[in-house]
C-alpha cells in the first residue's frame, strides 16, 4: 500500500470520526436543552378556599423558623390577626421568626407564640365545604353470578 493510500484511510477514518462525534454531540445538546424544560409537578393543595388561592389546612405543620407574613400568606389568613393575637406591633416584626418573636416577647413562655398562632389559624380558617349534586347517582348494584 502506497503512502498517499494510507494517509487518505488515515484521513477519511478521522473525518469519519469527527462527523459522528458531531452527530451524537448534538444529538445529546437537544436532548439536554429538552431535559432543562422540564419542572416537577404543582403540589395539589390540600384545602381549596377560592380559585385563586390554595391553602394549607395543616397547622401542625407550622415551625419556629416561619415569619408571621409567610404564615399568613400560606394559611390565607390576614397577618394582622395573627399580630394581634400575640400582642405585637406589626411594624419592625414582619421579618423574624417566630422564635424570634418569642425570646423578645414572651421570653418567659417557650414555644407560646407558636401555639399561639396555630389557635388562631384553627379559629380563623374556613371549614371546606362539600358538595352535593344535584341529581344523585344510583347505586351500582352487584352482577349476581349463576352457579355452575
Amino acid at each position: 500500500m502506497s503512502l498517499k493510500v494510507q494517509r487518505a484511510i488515515i484521513l477519511g477514518l478521522i473525518l469519519l470520526g469527527i462527523l459522528t462525534a458531531g452527530f451524537f454531540g448534538l444529538r445529546a445538546f437537544g436532548a439536554l436543552r429538552e431535559f432543562q424544560s422540564y419542572s416537577p409537578p404543582p403540589i395539589p393543595p390540600l384545602v381549596v378556599v377560592s380559585d385563586e388561592q390554595p391553602i394549607d389546612a395543616n397547622v401542625e405543620l407550622i415551625r419556629d423558623w416561619m415569619t408571621i407574613p409567610y404564615i399568613s400568606k400560606t394559611y390565607g389568613v390576614h397577618p394582622r390577626i395573627l399580630f394581634d393575637a400575640l400582642g405585637i406591633s406589626p411594624r419592625g416584626n414582619e421579618g423574624k421568626s417566630l422564635a424570634q418573636l418569642n425570646e423578645e416577647f414572651l421570653p418567659g413562655s417557650p414555644g407560646l407564640a407558636i401555639e399561639l398562632v396555630k389557635a388562631v389559624l384553627r379559629v380563623n380558617q374556613s371549614v371546606p365545604t362539600v358538595v352535593i349534586p344535584k341529581s344523585p347517582h344510583t347505586p351500582v348494584k352487584p352482577i349476581e353470578t349463576i352457579p355452575p
